[in-house]
């Protein structure tokens, strides 16, 4: 990938036009599916998405989600000092900033993520240096790489949500990991699906069936899934670590911080004081 690809943004317009007209509905979504939903919709938003939460991200800043659990202080992959000359898997890097934190650190990272787009932007922020982690566009489900290939395992929010069989991808973590590595990911937590997606007082009322695993999908009129997300409940999030071959070390729920006043599509402080909204599952590969 060469850094000229990037480019101001005539490519995705009529995708984006497409998806303005989408349904939201619920109904099933398979593995192929939702892996061509899930490229073709970041693409088409990784430029607003990168504009609207890159402040908050920052350019080589590692946040767990929109609480803004920050890893320097979290210490859930090990002590920062511990990290040098690890080599460390981000999956759903999007822009790399969790990876560049992590090259910061000493660390070897290598930022894999399914848009294209979004590694055009990991090539903007790292700028014509030396990129300070390694990119790689590819599926979360086939990791490209040879078995123990990594000491460490990380994914804020990135591919985990979106896949169709998550005990897959925790297999295919598990395979590249050396005995011992730890594997760390966040995910909307799973009582958020029973509220609706709101950051206002309508946004306190359950909804809908926490028990209802049906996928949420966004379709053209077509039907054709543009977006796709899975719900798995906490109890499911659990079992799928174990089948993955991992043992689970801790379950984290951020708090909403007082400092924190942004709201981020339906997370609020409103409903950060009350509800979890992120869920982090700390796991390690026996």
């Amino acid at each position: 990938m060469n850094q000229e690809d990037y480019a101001p943004e005539e490519a995705y317009e009529a995708e984006s036009a497409a998806e303005d007209d989408a349904e939201a509905t619920r109904r099933d979504a398979g593995e192929a599916e939702s892996s061509r939903a899930s490229r073709g919709w970041w693409d088409r938003n990784a430029d607003e998405y990168q504009s609207e939460h890159g402040a908050f991200l920052g350019d080589d800043r590692f946040v767990w989600g929109p609480e803004g659990l920050d890893e320097a202080e979290a210490a859930l992959l090990g002590p920062a000092a511990s990290l040098k000359g690890k080599d460390v898997l981000e999956i759903g890097a999007g822009a790399a900033q969790c990876s560049r934190w992590l090259a910061a650190q000493g660390a070897r990272p290598v930022a894999l993520d399914l848009s294209h787009r979004q590694l055009q932007h990991a090539l903007r922020i790292g700028g014509s240096d030396m990129p300070a982690a390694r990119l790689v566009e590819a599926d979360a489900a086939r990791l490209p790489f040879r078995d123990g290939s990594f000491d460490l395992a990380c994914s804020a929010y990135g591919a985990v949500p979106f896949v169709a069989d998550p005990v897959n991808v925790m297999r295919e973590v598990r395979r590249v990991l050396r005995p011992g590595g730890r594997w760390v990911f966040s995910v909307t937590h799973p009582i958020r699906w029973a509220f609706p997606d709101e950051p206002g007082p309508e946004g306190l009322s359950v909804a809908a069936s926490y028990f209802d695993r049906t996928p949420y999908v966004e379709q053209d009129e077509q039907g054709r899934a543009v977006y796709v997300e899975h719900h798995r409940t906490l109890g499911d999030r659990v079992r799928d670590v174990v089948a993955g071959g991992f043992r689970l070390v801790d379950l984290v729920e951020p708090e909403w911080p007082a400092w924190n006043s942004q709201e981020w599509g339906g997370w609020s402080p409103l409903r950060g004081n009350l509800i979890p909204g992120t869920a982090i599952f700390v796991c390690e590969r026996d």
